[in-house]
């Protein structure tokens, strides 16, 4: 946090938005290890281990995506600061944009697993943490949008207008499956 809020420019938003999913993913597994071993909730064991595992795993990924994301912002500076007359500057340029695209992009895609866990914690955790479940969705949200912005301000630099296009669909088709399942998984627990 001492790094993002001083004067260099990474690591940024893009950090924060995989710190925000690593909580995401904090929170569901929080939840699942309160209800594996709960009596009660021996029916869901499994399927809360499972869970446990993969939000451990994404949790990881997207610690270390915070460095990822300032490693690109630092390419791109870079890239931008060759000399405007170096042969192949433009294509290592485009090269450096491409690549700080794709890792909030690589990011959105785990945290729609993250969405994806928290349909069955949601029904199946243990009823005392569902609170925690629920704002990890909210969370997790967040953390996707924020991801999306870190992508769109880096395809605004790109000429590749087939890159560009086929990126801007995918965010859109996972846009719209991520807020389905916010949205179920809210009513679940608001109506519960």
């Amino acid at each position: 946090m001492a790094a993002t809020a001083s004067r260099a420019p990474a690591p940024g938003g893009g950090g924060i938005a995989a710190m925000t999913a690593a909580a995401a993913a904090a929170l569901l597994e929080m939840v699942a290890n309160l209800t594996i071993g709960k009596k009660g909730y021996e029916h869901t064991a499994e399927d809360m281990q499972h869970i446990k595992l993969q939000c451990e795993r994404i949790r990881e990924y997207c610690l270390t995506a915070i460095d990822a994301d300032a490693e690109a912002f630092r390419s791109v500076i870079a890239a931008l600061r060759l000399s405007k007359d170096m042969a192949g500057r433009t294509e290592k340029v485009q090269k450096a944009f491409k690549e700080a695209a794709q890792v909030p992009f690589e990011l959105s895609k785990q945290i729609f697993i993250i969405l994806e866990l928290s349909q069955t914690v949601i029904r199946k955790g243990n009823s005392w943490a569902l609170t925690d479940a629920a704002i990890s969705v909210l969370q997790a949200r967040a953390a996707m949008r924020s991801a999306f912005y870190s992508v769109t301000v880096n395809l605004s630099s790109i000429t590749d207008q087939q890159f560009i296009e086929m990126m801007e669909q995918a965010m859109l088709e996972l846009d719209k499956r991520a807020e389905v399942i916010e949205q179920e998984v809210l009513n679940f627990y608001e109506h519960r």
